[in-house]
């Protein structure tokens, strides 16, 4: 995937840290730096989402859902 430049505004004890960890080579440059702070991010913003929706469900008729049918299904199952 291709990378467009952006510009940003950042604190200054942001920019102190950040060239600390390129200094300590923790990462090649600051562009690093922030990309995979702002990929992390997003991540846990995404499944914070997920969390979200899934506390709209009702347990109990998501329960009914995965169990319909299973009484059927149940009688076709090989022994072991």
């Amino acid at each position: 995937m291709g990378k467009a430049k952006v510009a940003i505004t950042l604190d200054e004890n942001i920019v102190r840290h950040l060239d600390y960890l390129v200094g300590q080579r923790a990462f090649k440059n600051r562009s690093q730096v922030i990309q995979e702070a702002v990929a992390e991010k997003l991540e846990r913003l995404s499944r914070g989402r997920l969390a979200r929706e899934c506390a709209h469900l009702d347990p109990v008729a998501e329960q009914e859902l995965a169990e319909e049918g299973l009484a059927e299904d149940v009688k076709t199952w090989p022994e072991y």
